[in-house]
């Protein structure tokens, strides 16, 4: 089953790196097209392409590893869905300029983080972002933790934990495989509206905790 990762910033450079560890293939994309990529795919080796983000998209499992606020500009215009599997790595924050007035705001209680929580007026975010994929069995994964140790599944002597959830029990079980494949120990939280919640930051109770299965 092929592979594709839209976006190349921590998140999508990083599951990059820990598919190429383990020797398995996927295609990277960025909207500023496959020539900026030149240097990643050199370091990465043979089993990474740089393609076009259409030639990503059309991956039978597809990483959405953009900012929130690009997922209109990143998947808008792509050809229909029809049933693959996107993973849903994003979450719904946004990155503050550090010299902003939202970085400095008092009333915000993730400033100190450079981030700030974007409302979805009570909607859980992979629900909102079924609406950017629609037709696409979609699971969320490869979120809750610090993108600087997702290559890094294997620590302390043990697997790190990566969480997914989803509504479609054969999507999911897809995405476990590639989950284990990379060496992480896959933990099942059930639906998008539970476990996504859970799973989501800024807020959600299981964001940002690191596991190790020893």
């Amino acid at each position: 089953m092929d592979i594709g990762i839209i976006g190349s910033g921590g998140l999508g450079a990083n599951v990059a790196r820990a598919l190429a560890r383990k020797g398995l293939s996927a295609t990277i994309a960025n909207r500023r097209g496959p020539d900026s990529l030149a240097a990643l795919v050199a370091e990465l080796g043979p089993t990474i392409q740089a393609g076009t983000v259409a030639e990503a998209a059309a991956a039978d499992i597809v990483l959405v590893a953009v900012r929130w606020i690009d997922l209109d500009q990143a998947l808008t215009g792509l050809p229909a869905w029809n049933g693959r599997i996107v993973i849903d790595g994003t979450n719904p924050v946004e990155f503050l300029d550090p010299e902003s007035p939202d970085a400095k705001d008092p009333a915000n209680p993730l400033a100190a983080y450079g981030i700030k929580a974007i409302d979805l007026n009570g909607r859980y975010s992979s629900e909102v972002f079924r609406e950017f994929v629609p037709g696409a069995r979609v699971v969320k994964a490869l979120n809750h933790l610090d993108v600087n140790v997702l290559a890094q599944p294997e620590a302390s002597g043990g697997q790190r934990v990566q969480f997914y959830s989803g509504d479609d029990a054969a999507a999911k079980a897809e995405v476990r495989k590639v989950l284990e494949a990379i060496g992480y120990f896959a933990v099942d939280l059930g639906s998008l509206a539970v476990g996504g919640r859970l799973a989501e930051l800024p807020f959600g109770s299981l964001a940002a905790t690191h596991f190790i299965k020893i």
